[in-house]
């Protein structure tokens, strides 16, 4: 995390609010992922933050990535074009995963010509697929348990394991080719059960799509999940990482190759927001701060994330409980009702550390109010 001294002289420099990423811890939470799980290829989920300079750092730590719009894609394929053109396309499929299982036709028509990875998890996908993008690779997405996850994902994605080989079959009749299985236990997730229970569903289609004559499956998604370090609550990476390892080793001949799509684990810790206080009031006894970040910029994930960012205070002293607020005209933007900090005025600064996933990403320009003034350090 940046150190509050130097937090304090951003604010000085470059105003608030501020949303300071780090890249040094970048490259660090990337080279811990791939230290846990050397079999695994962290495909960096960019829809966590898909900044360029993020997606440049992990590029050059050597991360592919999972898109899921073609935005997403040019940002990824920014670093690719560097690439002798002869190179490009043989590289794209170990760099890139197109792993939104639903695609309007024009990104299916755009997508085509990369002959890109892509994920489905129903029959209708199949036929837009065979339609407007008859040269891609694709992946079946199943479903599976996100029980405890922060952010649910299996009552939106995934086809059921019952119907899994069939749609392997209805792909395979119609001309396409079918590289491997996908599955995501949902974001932030700490029932580690989940994977477990995940891997060994794969492994059963793996082998039930081998018994039914599909014996070229040779890769396995194992989506995203991974928790952020929020809080003492979260169970260390490493843990989760012996458990993985031990499944895929006992359910997975090495021939298989092993993906996941880490966002949040990535990213998360990487960044931090730095507010002013504008304005204060007591209401009902209570002590409340108005800054100028909400919910419709960088704490944007308190809604739609279902995350709680906490703040901090540079000032030491006594602390009480108090509510902070956004700054705009909506009620909705409350980042807190229950924050400890010590009494403060206006003009006063405030810091939210481990901010860097599903935050910045989501900020509007609602009531007029800009996002936060991105700063990238230790590049």
């Amino acid at each position: 995390m940046v150190r509050e001294a130097m937090l304090k002289g951003l604010a000085r420099q470059h105003g608030t609010p501020l949303f300071v990423v780090d890249h040094e811890v970048l490259r660090r939470n990337y080279a811990r992922f791939k230290r846990c799980l050397p079999r695994v290829q962290a495909y960096y989920a960019v829809k966590a933050n898909p900044d360029p300079a993020i997606v440049k750092t992990l590029y050059d730590a050597g991360a592919s990535f999972d898109v899921a719009s073609m935005p997403e894609f040019q940002i990824v394929y920014e670093n690719i074009r560097s690439l002798p053109e002869a190179q490009r396309q043989d590289f794209i499929w170990d760099k890139i995963i197109y792993a939104n299982p639903i695609k309007d036709e024009q990104t299916l028509i755009e997508l085509d010509r990369y002959k890109p990875l892509v994920t489905y998890d129903n029959a209708d996908e199949i036929h837009k697929v065979q339609r407007f993008a008859p040269h891609a690779g694709l992946v079946l997405r199943i479903k599976v348990p996100n029980t405890g996850a922060m952010v649910e994902l299996s009552s939106k994605f995934g086809a059921a394991p019952g119907e899994a080989v069939d749609l392997i079959r209805a792909a395979h009749d119609a001309g396409l080719v079918v590289e491997g299985l996908s599955f995501h236990v949902g974001s932030q997730t700490t029932n580690f059960d989940n994977y477990v229970q995940a891997l060994a569903i794969a492994a059963e289609l793996f082998r039930e799509a081998r018994l039914r004559g599909f014996e070229k499956l040779n890769l396995l998604d194992i989506g995203g999940g991974f928790p952020a370090p929020y809080d003492e609550t979260v169970r260390p990476f490493e843990e989760l990482a012996r458990l993985l390892n031990a499944e895929i080793k006992r359910l997975f001949p090495r021939q298989i190759e092993i993906l996941a799509e880490p966002g949040r684990f990535l990213v998360a810790t990487a960044a931090t927001a730095v507010v002013r206080i504008i304005g204060t009031a007591l209401r009902d006894g209570k002590r409340c701060y108005y800054v100028n970040d909400g919910v419709y910029h960088t704490f944007s994930g308190v809604i739609f994330d279902h995350c709680q960012y906490h703040l901090r205070s540079f000032k030491p002293g006594p602390t009480a409980i108090c509510s902070v607020f956004g700054p705009t005209c909506d009620a909705l933007d409350t980042v807190s009702l229950a924050e400890n900090l010590p009494e403060l005025r206006m003009g006063d600064l405030l810091y939210s550390p481990r901010i860097g996933a599903y935050s910045h990403a989501s900020s509007t320009w609602f009531n007029g109010f800009p996002p936060a003034k991105v700063l990238h350090i230790n590049q």
